[in-house]
């Protein structure tokens, strides 16, 4: 399955990566590959925790356009 992160660069120069579909799932790297495969990492840690917990796990996401 495929999910969706948003990366940007913190003060300190790091890439940080999140997964908006998993509140809480965060990782970063000193460069934007390292990033996303601690992200991936995460994320796979994450689904694991949610099912032990009897948490859902989403499984659909979908765009929105908002007028800014």
């Amino acid at each position: 399955m495929k999910w969706q992160v948003t990366l940007f660069t913190d003060e300190d120069g790091f890439v940080v990566a999140e997964c908006p579909a998993l509140p809480g799932c965060v990782s970063e790297g000193r460069t934007r590959e390292e990033a996303l495969h601690n992200v991936e990492e995460a994320i796979a840690a994450c689904i694991e925790a949610r099912r032990e917990l009897g948490l859902p796990v989403p499984t659909d996401m979908a765009d929105v356009e908002v007028a800014a």
